[in-house]
């Protein structure tokens, strides 16, 4: 259930909630525009929501999605954490507060105090981290003075000092610590996640310490993002998942300088080291991802000895050995894929990012508004299952098997949506941004192109049209770091002497020239009706002998599992198709 095509950002989660109404927020006084009048109530059958300022009201049902609705009600609850009566700042806290140059008046700002909490090594006393939202404590991270670190159970997840942000920008540390740090520098719109870097470097669909970034909407206005995680191989990680999911476009790194020839791993070190003058230095001196437009080789460096080196990002299997020998799955790049309709077009994609999804754990956002959510689901479950959906056959998947598809799917697709109208592709592109955001994308589906809003500025032709649009497309896709593919019909075609459709070029795309020529992959998916094969090929490779090369691959297609399975025979000249190089 997507509730910001409304315009609401809440946690999934049960119960009532409260935040800004999207109808009435910008017409309020200043006095009052702080203020979240929205009521939002989850509940067993979906969600309600009034808002008691201007009296708009809504509701989403769950009836048609049955197994989320089962795995919604196992939901548990958000626990408030347990806070004491006259929370302390002891002697103790306060010497280790200023051995790192923390001042008092910085812990009482930030709340902090010390307590007694059960580690490994048994009951120990340690500092509290409240984390506050809306002036309410929602969550508490503890850490015992040997740096052993838990958190109240079940609490909300969200960002260590939130509540300071209050504008177009913000800073990303690795730690409360650092966090502090800035803040005693006079620098107060800083923040870290709960659960700071992992130490492999890895992020994986159940790593939940980016789910705090969804719970906030401070962060949809953010236009300026400054990353100070540590200078460790875990901080930097840590810096490249926050570059996929907020855009290169926004993201700044903050570097630490070196101290008697070893490297300032941190904020805190830095201000420890250096002091506060030094630490703001660092902020002022931050560098974009990477500096747009004009670049020097030595702005090249890690990539090319990378590249030296076998280290740079290599292509993804797609999952069928033969079409890895002229198709791999490349981030960064935009790929066009065309076909005669219903010639299997979607079904292969579909296919290709259920395989990708399974091999690689990565994860989807889908726009194709041609099919229902529903029906689209129902699809991918039967590739999961590899059993068909419908009564009538005896191989059909079980209530069991169903939920157990629909469960994983929930970790690996997003579905985005817009009822009320045709959307732009700029509305299209920023609901793309939420969910590299919030859900850590690494794909996107367009299906089809001409579900988008052709409405061009008076004066511009469609060619003109089509190339502005492919361009704001590969900008995203370089700019998140994800592969894109986006569905664009051919124009009539002429049956040939035998009745059948000829395979279409890049060329034959209705519109304009850029589909090919602008196209960092071209794909044609053509189904051979007599010889009941799909014939997938490659018509574009911009990168020829990296991630592909120009060539054909032939497929059977179980109509009740949904899922392709690759002809391994030789295709001999004689049975060509026309495939050549456009």
């Amino acid at each position: 259930m997507d509730l910001s095509k409304h315009g609401i950002y809440v946690s999934f989660t049960y119960g009532n909630q409260k935040t800004y109404c999207p109808q009435c927020k910008d017409t309020r006084k200043n006095k009052n525009r702080h203020d979240k009048p929205l009521s939002v109530t989850f509940g067993n059958d979906g969600v309600v929501w009034n808002c008691h300022n201007c009296n708009w009201r809504g509701s989403e049902k769950m009836t048609d999605y049955n197994n989320f609705k089962k795995t919604f009600t196992n939901v548990t609850p958000i626990k408030k954490p347990t806070i004491p009566k006259e929370p302390q700042i002891t002697e103790t806290l306060l010497e280790f507060l200023k051995k790192r140059n923390i001042s008092q008046k910085t812990a009482e700002n930030l709340k902090l105090f010390e307590t007694k909490k059960q580690f490994s090594n048994g009951l120990e006393n340690c500092i509290a981290f409240p984390y506050v939202e809306d002036g309410k404590i929602v969550n508490i991270k503890y850490r015992s003075y040997d740096k052993q670190f838990r958190q109240e159970a079940n609490a909300k997840r969200t960002l260590f000092n939130i509540d300071s942000i209050d504008g177009k920008e913000i800073i990303f540390c690795e730690g409360e610590m650092d966090v502090i740090a800035f803040y005693e520098a006079g620098i107060t719109n800083a923040v870290s996640l709960p659960d700071g870097a992992n130490k492999d470097a890895k992020f994986d669909e159940n790593d939940k310490r980016f789910t705090a970034l969804g719970n906030t909407e401070k962060l949809h206005s953010i236009q300026k993002v400054y990353i100070a995680t540590d200078m460790d191989v875990a901080g930097q990680s840590l810096s490249a998942e926050l570059v996929h999911r907020f855009g290169s476009d926004r993201c700044y790194r903050v570097n630490f300088p070196k101290w008697k020839d070893k490297q300032i791993k941190d904020a805190n070190e830095c201000l420890i080291a250096f002091g506060k003058q030094e630490l703001k230095k660092c902020l002022k001196d931050a560098q974009p991802f990477p500096i747009e437009g004009i670049y020097k080789p030595h702005d090249y460096l890690d990539q090319i000895y990378d590249l030296y080196n076998g280290l740079q990002t290599k292509p993804f299997s797609t999952g069928f050995k033969e079409l890895d020998k002229i198709y791999k799955l490349m981030p960064s790049t935009f790929n066009v894929v065309t076909g005669i309709p219903n010639h299997g077009k979607s079904n292969f994609l579909d296919q290709l990012m259920m395989n990708t999804a399974m091999i690689h754990n990565w994860k989807f956002a889908i726009f194709s508004p041609e099919h229902s959510t529903v029906q689209h689901l129902r699809r991918l479950a039967e590739i999961f299952c590899k059993r068909p959906f419908d009564v009538g056959f005896n191989t059909r998947m079980s209530e069991n098997d169903l939920k157990l598809a629909i469960d994983w799917l929930q970790e690996h697709f997003v579905f985005i949506e817009n009822k009320d109208s045709v959307p732009t592709i700029d509305w299209l592109l920023q609901k793309m941004r939420g969910a590299c955001l919030r859900h850590g994308i690494n794909g996107v589906l367009i299906d089809p192109y001409n579900e988008i809003d052709a409405s061009r500025k008076t004066g511009k032709r469609e060619d003109e049209h089509i190339r502005d649009l492919i361009s704001q497309c590969k900008k995203f896709c370089r700019t998140h770091n994800i592969i894109m593919w986006m569905v664009a019909h051919p124009s009539k075609l002429i049956r040939q002497t035998d009745g059948a459709y000829p395979v279409p070029s890049m060329y034959d795309i209705s519109g304009s020239a850029h589909w090919h020529n602008m196209a960092d992959v071209g794909l044609v998916v053509h189904r051979l009706f007599e010889e009941e094969q799909t014939l997938v090929c490659t018509r574009k490779i911009r990168e020829q002998g990296y991630y592909g090369n120009i060539g054909e691959c032939f497929f059977r297609y179980d109509v009740g599992t949904k899922n392709y399975e690759e002809i391994k025979e030789e295709i001999t000249p004689s049975q060509s198709h026309g495939i050549y190089q456009d």
